[in-house]
């Protein structure tokens, strides 16, 4: 059995087909899947999916690249997080990626964002589910000053390099891998999948994007997260039962979730 630790059901693309993925992840044998958060607009399509759904869990949170949105206080983010089937603040962090002709100082709103982000899974003891592009360093520094030690959650969609990875098991996070770890050009990204420490290591679709190989360039869903652990298989040289059973563990550890039924 599987978990899907990070995909976007309430995107258009995937809601509009939400019963044939639902069948589909039940065919894949993957039991649950977090629907994440991407804006304070969004948040109450994502907790309906959970509220309609006992496979479903949704986050809260506003995504770094999004801009002209409500910008969250941590009580906005707290006050919604009291929902039992919320299990995370985010999905947050820093993006440093398409700066659009801005320096670094001028993300100061986007840091500003993510110590928000980080309060509130702070106050609540929510895990934290971070995204960083390009911005490994500054993401690493704003969890060890705001984190104080008792902020845990996950690297989403890893793709940056070792050093980064183990800087974050030291934070006390986990690691998620996503469909990229299939492609052809991710030899370096499957040499830092192969060197972490399996009980620390999940999942995730982030569907609709990344589709995984043998889907690559398709629109991805829930379904596909067993070829991550398939890939994940070959690399530690073990069943994808048992990479199933390892992700699954994880997953249900760091996010509180109940055992399928």
């Amino acid at each position: 059995m599987f978990i899907d630790s990070h995909c976007h059901l309430s995107f258009p693309e995937l809601a509009s087909q939400l019963p044939a993925i639902l069948q589909a992840m039940q065919a894949a044998r993957v039991e649950q899947a977090i629907c994440i958060n991407t804006t304070l607009e969004e948040f109450p399509a994502v907790l309906g999916l959970a509220e309609g759904h006992a496979a479903l869990f949704a986050s809260v949170g506003v995504h770094p690249d999004n801009e002209d949105v409500q910008e969250p206080t941590v009580d906005d983010l707290v006050q919604r997080a009291a929902h039992p089937k919320v299990v995370a603040i985010g999905e947050t962090g820093l993006d440093y990626y398409r700066l659009n002709g801005r320096g670094l100082e001028d993300m100061a709103w986007q840091r500003e964002r993510f110590r928000v982000h980080i309060r509130a899974a702070r106050a609540t003891g929510k895990p934290l589910v971070v995204h960083t592009r390009s911005s490994s360093a500054d993401t690493l520094e704003l969890l060890r000053d705001e984190g104080q030690g008792a902020v845990r959650g996950v690297f989403h969609c890893f793709t940056e390099d070792l050093q980064t990875a183990k800087a974050a098991l030291d934070l006390g996070f986990h690691i998620s891998f996503s469909g990229i770890l299939t492609f052809k050009n991710a030899q370096p990204l499957r040499d830092v999948a192969q060197a972490l420490p399996r009980d620390r290591v999940l999942i995730e679709t982030d569907s609709p994007y990344l589709a995984p190989v043998p889907y690559r360039g398709k629109l991805n869903t829930p379904a596909y997260v067993p070829h991550v652990a398939e890939l994940l298989a070959q690399l530690w040289r073990l069943d994808v039962a048992e990479v199933a059973r390892v992700t699954t563990h994880n997953t249900r550890q760091l996010f509180s979730l109940p055992v399928a039924a």
